[in-house]
């Protein structure tokens, strides 16, 4: 359903004319903004105690190579004079979400680096978030002061980690629809500018269409309202969004360089962790929808593992036999995880077959003797049952 309201978007406003064939050249680079009135350097001294907090909080990805290549990606977006000036922080997170600074501090959530194919669509996500600093949104935001409707917009969404620090959570301001929209094409510009293929920017609200809806449908809930603004009317839906990026792109959007190599290699030691993540979402239809979607047909093994997880922590007896087949699935395209033979062993346990299931228990222990929950597991292989 996604796919066919943008097709029929695309095609209203490729007959409408006034769309640019490429986006405009980037403005030119002024040195850093300085805060001179009063309301600005309280905000700014608000950003730096926020920062502050968020430097020595547990929930930062301290990685050095990940953080270089972060870094990296932002300058080939922006320029190297403009990323000067940047501080990026990777929080453990599984939400798309990623935020900027008046005092140039940037923060990208985990669950936006699991969703992302490439680096052509991480640096869309860069761009977009320093095209508001460049504009000074926050500033503006912050002038026009927050609403019970940014407190609820945010609060909602990072509840489940509370880990965050107060100061962070306090500082946020929501962009109205004018400075979203303003940012994507600031967004847009950089990606065209560093040699990056346009459409990236659009596929990324493509597919967190798709992803909302497919979270809907696992709730039971109606999905039209995923392509509606809502109650928060003054915010660009995420439909908006991709045809107004896709517009803008022109006629040479799918040209260009997506480094796709690259960015595999610098998400490859973590996107294990960060699977783990988006299964304690408790969010079945959304996770199977981003599984298959980072398959693409090709379901490896560590996909196959994440899977099983995602089956078994549901737990309906058809769900334990699913689970069960891509644990073996998993095991048999290779799979080193022990996790993969414990899972295995439970799902087989709760579907009453007791010997496989302790088998597969045993193979874990053999193969995690050091694993902390195996008196857990050594007293089911002994009991051979799951209460």
């Amino acid at each position: 359903m996604a796919g066919w309201i943008i097709a029929v978007a695309l095609a209203g406003a490729a007959l409408g004319g006034g769309v640019p064939d490429k986006p405009a050249p980037l403005p030119p680079y002024g040195a850093a903004y300085t805060p001179t009135t009063v309301d600005e350097r309280g905000l700014w001294q608000q950003a730096d105690e926020a920062e502050r907090d968020l430097r020595d909080s547990p929930v930062v990805v301290r990685d050095a190579a990940l953080n270089a290549y972060m870094a990296k990606v932002l300058c080939r977006s922006v320029g190297e004079d403009r990323c000067r000036g940047v501080r990026i922080y990777v929080v453990r997170a599984p939400v798309f979400n990623a935020s900027m600074m008046p005092n140039g501090m940037m923060v990208v959530y985990t669950g936006a680096l699991l969703r992302l194919r490439d680096e052509a669509e991480l640096a869309a996500v860069l761009g977009h978030e320093f095209g508001h600093f460049e504009q000074r949104h926050t500033l503006a935001s912050f002038r026009r002061g927050r609403t019970i409707g940014d407190i609820i917009a945010w609060t909602s969404m990072i509840s489940p980690y509370s880990t965050l620090p107060a100061s962070l959570i306090q500082l946020h301001f929501a962009y109205d629809r004018a400075q979203e929209s303003e940012a994507d094409m600031m967004g847009l510009r950089y990606l065209t500018a560093a040699g990056y293929r346009p459409f990236a920017a659009s596929h990324i609200w493509e597919r967190l269409m798709a992803e909302q809806d497919a979270t809907a449908l696992g709730r039971k809930r109606h999905v039209t309202h995923r392509y509606a603004a809502g109650f928060f009317a003054d915010h660009p839906t995420h439909l908006s969004r991709a045809i107004d990026l896709r517009a803008a792109a022109g006629s040479e959007g799918d040209r260009g360089d997506d480094a796709l190599d690259a960015f595999q290699t610098a998400m490859r030691p973590w996107r294990a962790g960060f699977l783990a993540d988006q299964i304690k979402l408790n969010d079945f239809g959304g996770s199977e929808y981003l599984l298959a979607e980072l398959a693409n047909g090709a379901w490896t093994p560590e996909l196959l593992l994440t899977r099983g997880e995602l089956y078994r922590e549901r737990g309906n007896p058809r769900d334990l036999v699913s689970a069960a087949q891509f644990y073996q699935q998993a095991i048999d395209q290779g799979c080193t995880d022990p996790v993969a033979w414990r899972g295995l062993g439970l799902s087989l346990l709760r579907g009453q077959q007791v010997a496989a299931g302790r088998a597969a228990l045993k193979t874990y222990l053999e193969k995690a003797p050091a694993a902390s929950d195996r008196a857990a597991m050594a007293m089911l292989i002994g009991e051979g049952g799951v209460q």
